[in-house]
């Protein structure tokens, strides 16, 4: 779950201006759709707030219906990431989520997962493996990007397919455009078309980024 910032740009001493470690905003989707699951119905606003340092970063991340508080979340993960070469990266993550609900106690640690994830990144390649704690659910993703689009393939298992044996469930693409306001500011944009093989759904989602940097 990776946030687009807006572009605001001071037309005097940029220079001399540090770089603001936090950021802050929110994403609004037409559905929640996450590794070819389709999670609650209707709209959606997901708001982020997080602290970069160099390769470290910590982040709160959530995600509410318009229509209900079906599906919220409240998650919380730190990610590292080094540089392997002018052209390779390597990202750990380890991600907490919770969803929030009357019978699901913040403190009560049957209402939390923990998953460690590792990306690698290869030039326009990205491959991702993860594993969910609690739920027993692996996960991996490749992806390709040209210009602004991505192309993704993902497999799991347990609740991400429909018999929860290991099978694709996540292939599609993903758009990115921006809508100009101004010379000085711009909403990020994308949209996604997204397959799950296992399940046989098909989604077309669409989103926007509100965000400081």
């Amino acid at each position: 779950m990776l946030v687009t910032a807006i572009a605001m740009l001071s037309s005097s001493e940029v220079n001399a201006q540090e770089k603001n470690p936090w950021t802050v905003g929110f994403d609004l989707y037409s559905n929640y759709i996450w590794r070819g699951l389709k999670l609650g119905t209707g709209p959606v606003v997901q708001p982020t707030v997080k602290y970069t340092n160099g390769g470290f970063t910590i982040a709160g991340w959530g995600s509410h219906s318009f229509n209900n508080d079906e599906a919220a979340e409240a998650d919380i993960y730190m990610s590292y990431l080094v540089k392997v070469g002018s052209s390779s990266t390597l990202t750990f993550n380890l991600s907490e989520y919770y969803y929030p609900g009357p019978t699901s106690l913040y403190f009560n640690g049957s209402s939390h997962f923990l998953e460690p994830q590792l990306n690698v990144g290869l030039g326009k390649f990205t491959f991702t493996g993860a594993y969910m704690s609690n739920a027993n659910a692996t996960y991996f993703e490749a992806n390709y990007s040209i210009n602004t689009i991505t192309l993704f393939a993902g497999a799991g298992d347990a609740f991400y397919t429909k018999n929860s044996d290991f099978n694709l469930c996540n292939l599609g693409l993903k758009a990115t455009s921006a809508i100009k306001i101004n010379d000085h500011f711009s909403i990020p944009v994308n949209g996604s078309l997204v397959l799950n093989p296992s399940t046989e759904q098909f989604h077309v989602v669409v989103g926007i980024t509100i965000a400081n940097q």
